[in-house]
């Protein structure tokens, strides 16, 4: 007991010795945000999704590169998945996110690009659904060290 009372005191201590300043800034900073998708690929479909990915998505995630939407974007394979775990993790990173007006431009402009409505566009997402699951997508904020 007495040494966790010793502990507590030498820690209020070092807080106080801190100047006021350095007390308001937080020692950890938001970062880039990290949209992860977990994909699970159907028995033998490998090659085809594979060919997506290398295809159209990639494309899609080299136009919006260029726009500045992302600052990045990766395939992970899940090499030692269990039976209910992704088989892929698509990752895209982003600075920042954008608001709905922002959104709505980028929509636009992404659909123009690829010279597809939002209709089409979710009807291809659909017929992807036979060969692959979406089974998660998170959003992540990447945490940073003050210096």
């Amino acid at each position: 007991m007495m040494k966790h009372l010793l502990a507590a005191a030498t820690a209020a201590t070092m807080i106080l010795a801190v100047p006021a300043q350095a007390q308001s800034a937080p020692p950890i900073i938001g970062g880039e945000y990290w949209e992860v998708t977990g994909i699970d690929v159907a028995d033998g479909a490998g090659p085809r999704y594979a060919n997506w990915l290398a295809t159209e998505w990639r494309r899609f995630n080299d136009f919006s590169m260029e726009q500045g939407w992302i600052t990045s974007y990766t395939i992970l394979s899940n090499v030692h998945n269990r039976h209910d775990e992704p088989d892929l993790y698509l990752i895209r990173t982003y600075a920042s996110l954008p608001d709905g007006a922002e959104g709505d431009r980028r929509r636009e402009a992404f659909q123009a690009f690829v010279r597809r409505t939002n209709d089409q566009l979710a009807a291809e997402s659909g017929n992807r659904a036979e060969y692959r699951t979406v089974m998660s997508t998170s959003l992540l904020q990447e945490l940073n060290f003050r210096e």
